[in-house]
């Protein structure tokens, strides 16, 4: 009998160690929304006309939250002054613009739990102007360096895009220097879009570029910088 109570006790034991509590639950962890692709208008277009039905693919969400959109137009390419910033859950904003103007746009998805995806690549448009025959050329972009990108000394290769909404051949002058402004002009009516510049070590380097047509307009671009090891 005292055999057969020892073993009822171990096992009563036994059980009571092996019980535990169960996990706690954990909270969902929020998904941010995809990038959205911009659709119209399209890259370097020209408008006829000057109201425009702004439209870019939906945006998906991993946890199906509510997903609004924030489209954001500019004059400038670094959109330094924003001219509209609309919010809406719609994949489509009706957006009146000034005409004989270049304007840039982008747009980004956030999720009800204020989860926010990257911006969506910058599209450029031109607004038609009917008193304007030729539009200035959109502001160079920069491809490389990027702002702020740390260089080693040496040969360094700065490049960068131009686009025309009228299609014209495009020329590059090139400023290049230690100055901010930089006022040294390295280049002047070049048709490809980089050049090879001398650097020294330890030494912050300035530089811009102007975007200029076969009719007289020409662009000028922001100024971009870099550092050196």
């Amino acid at each position: 009998m005292q055999k057969l109570f020892n073993i009822s006790v171990l096992c009563l034991l036994l059980w009571s160690c092996g019980k535990s509590d169960p996990p706690a639950p954990t909270e969902d962890v929020n998904v941010v929304p995809t990038v959205p692709e911009l659709v119209y208008p399209s890259n370097n277009l020209l408008c006829i006309n000057n109201v425009l039905d702004f439209q870019w693919n939906a945006s998906s969400d991993g946890n199906g939250d509510v997903i609004t959109y924030l489209i954001e137009i500019s004059k400038d390419n670094q959109f330094t002054e924003i001219t509209h910033m609309v919010t809406g859950s719609k994949t489509t904003q009706n957006i009146t613009l000034e005409r004989g103007f270049a304007y840039y746009w982008k747009v980004k998805a956030t999720d009800s739990k204020n989860a926010s995806s990257d911006y969506s690549t910058t599209f450029n448009l031109y607004t038609q102007n009917e008193a304007i025959s030729n539009h200035l050329p959109f502001a160079p972009e920069v491809v490389k360096p990027l702002m702020n990108a740390t260089e080693n000394e040496g040969t360094t290769t700065l490049e960068w895009t131009g686009s025309d909404t009228d299609g014209d051949p495009l020329v590059f002058d090139i400023y290049f220097g230690t100055d901010n402004p930089p006022e040294t002009l390295i280049s002047e009516n070049q048709n490809v879009t980089s050049i090879n510049v001398t650097t020294v070590a330890a030494t912050d380097y300035f530089w811009k570029v102007v975007v200029k047509d076969d009719k007289g307009g020409q662009t000028i671009g922001q100024i971009w910088n870099f550092r050196t090891n």
